[in-house]
């Protein structure tokens, strides 16, 4: 679709009422859901009724993913213009350029992307470690280790031994959402559950846990569209 192969996942379940189609985070591949003894020619003719459908939805993800001069990225909920130095070396960093936020990356232009996403890795962990610190000590727990990933199907996790882990991606959403998820992972040290004690701790600890829950419910898929590789 739009020039690019999308693979498709098909999964019949006895239990399904009807055929459901799901776009996966970033857009990178679709799910099937098809009820148990739907003809392949049935499957075939729900997906051509719903192409022009998929290519609306899969031309957002595509238009929004070049990481190169002159687009866009954001980081820390602010649109930041990608500007390459045309340098071979040199740090990769944010600045404002006549009241316009914008971040420096050197190198190659192939290389561009990788170092943006180096740049968002190292300014991930800065955040999720001063804001899990501050929520660790108010609940009076200790963290055993922060480990950044890139994962798709959650934004952050916590191990019964205090291993806290999160998607990097997380920088480029506003403070607030960064800080909610810190505070998430947080409560589960004491609560490991989303029971309403979870809630109520997660409430104290991050004053805008339901902005934050929808604004990574809009937008979170729209973040892990961008192709770092």
């Amino acid at each position: 679709m739009n020039g690019k192969s999308v693979p498709l996942t098909i999964r019949r379940n006895a239990q399904a009422t009807r055929l459901t189609l799901r776009i996966e985070p970033g857009g990178r591949a679709l799910r099937m859901t098809v009820p148990s003894g739907l003809s392949e020619r049935e499957i075939r003719d729900f997906l051509d009724r719903h192409h022009p459908w998929l290519m609306t939805k899969l031309a957002r993800f595509s238009t929004r993913s070049a990481l190169s001069h002159g687009n866009h990225i954001f980081i820390r909920g602010v649109a930041h213009r990608i500007e390459e130095t045309g340098r071979l070396r040199g740090l990769t960093e944010t600045l404002m350029v006549d009241g316009e936020a914008v971040i420096h990356v050197s190198g190659l232009p192939e290389h561009v992307p990788r170092r943006i996403s180096d740049y968002l890795k190292k300014e991930a962990r800065r955040d999720l470690e001063e804001r899990v610190a501050v929520h660790a000590a108010k609940v009076g727990r200790k963290v055993r280790s922060l480990t950044l990933r890139d994962t798709r199907s959650r934004w952050g996790s916590c191990s019964a031994d205090g291993a806290l882990s999160f998607s990097w991606r997380i920088v480029m959403a506003p403070p607030f959402v960064i800080d909610y998820l810190a505070a998430h992972e947080v409560a589960h040290l004491r609560e490991m559950n989303h029971g309403p004690a979870f809630w109520s701790l997660c409430g104290e600890l991050c004053a805008r846990v339901d902005e934050a829950k929808h604004w990574l419910k809009r937008n979170g898929t729209m973040l892990h569209a961008l192709d770092f590789d």
